[in-house]
């Protein structure tokens, strides 16, 4: 299974350390725990990336990072019917205490979960502090742009 990231270039190196989230809330965890969100295409990644911009400023300092997920490897799926009706809101506790418990019990490297930004498409969610996740090797980053029609021009 390949996944992807877009990161700022300057933070390349770090985008599958989990030191993002471990330094902020995020969707699936609190802040404290280490956690890499990925998406299972680089449009979805795109598109997660891109509702946290200012739609007035295009960045040009993008990267894109691509890995596999070895053969072999434990990985979990979340079901959209084991999630809470409001699942899709921000700053949801019960998302947060799912992906935080899921980190810390190191069932499986990686756990597939919905997108609460594209219906029917899918992030996985990769646990640093897990025994394999020193196998997965992450490929060069690649600049990455985004089409300035998606930007107001002020």
């Amino acid at each position: 299974m390949h996944v992807w990231r877009i990161s700022k270039a300057k933070f390349a190196e770090a985008a599958f350390t989990g030191e993002g989230a471990r330094l902020f809330d995020g969707r699936w965890n609190f802040q404290g725990v280490p956690m890499v969100y990925t998406s299972s295409s680089l449009a979805l990644a795109a598109v997660e990336f891109f509702v946290h911009l200012d739609p007035s400023d295009a960045p040009d300092d993008l990267v894109s990072l691509k890995t596999e997920l070895p053969d072999g490897f434990n990985i979990e799926r979340m079901q959209e019917d084991r999630l809470p009706l409001n699942w899709r809101r921000v700053d949801n506790r019960h998302l947060q205490e799912m992906g935080s418990k899921w980190v810390k019990l190191k069932s499986s490297v990686a756990l597939v979960v919905p997108s609460a930004v594209v219906e029917e498409e899918w992030n996985v969610l990769l646990n640093p502090t897990h025994p394999d996740f020193a196998a997965i090797a992450v490929e060069r980053a690649k600049p990455f742009r985004y089409d300035e029609r998606m930007f107001k021009r002020v």
